[in-house]
């Protein structure tokens, strides 16, 4: 039971993703810091392979708990395999906002003009009385 809860709190706060933005999930902040403080050993993806499969060893000796290593054993599988491919774990750190300048919101105006249908289709016939 002390393992699962080990387990959530290294796995609950996400990654910073290499490109585009990621959601950072409800407190995550706050584990983000306490992962922050231990450093090369939550952040390298070879420490986390090594623990969830040591953690997964004695959970394999008894049948009620065989799923939970299973679950285990595929995560250190995973995390191994990312760690091959030279991925780490990055914090999400929040980028104060900067107040745009007015004078930089300002683009050049367009220097074509904007299109418009042919002279013989803007010309419409004169409505015919009765018609």
């Amino acid at each position: 039971s002390a393992a699962g809860v080990f387990v959530c709190l290294l796995e609950y706060p996400r990654s910073r993703r290499k490109k585009g933005s990621t959601m950072e999930r409800c407190g995550q902040r706050y584990l983000t810091a306490v992962l922050k403080v231990f450093g090369p050993l939550t952040r390298n993806y070879y420490v986390r392979a090594i623990l969830h499969a040591a953690l997964a060893v004695p959970a394999g000796f008894l049948l009620s708990t065989i799923l939970g290593t299973v679950c285990l054993g595929i995560a250190s599988g995973i995390y191994l395999l990312a760690a091959v491919r030279g991925e780490e774990w990055r914090p999400i750190e929040q980028k104060p906002r900067e107040r745009p300048h007015m004078g930089d919101t300002i683009k050049q105006p367009p220097s074509n003009p904007p299109p418009r249908p042919p002279a013989d289709a803007r010309k419409r016939p004169p409505a015919e009385p009765g018609g």
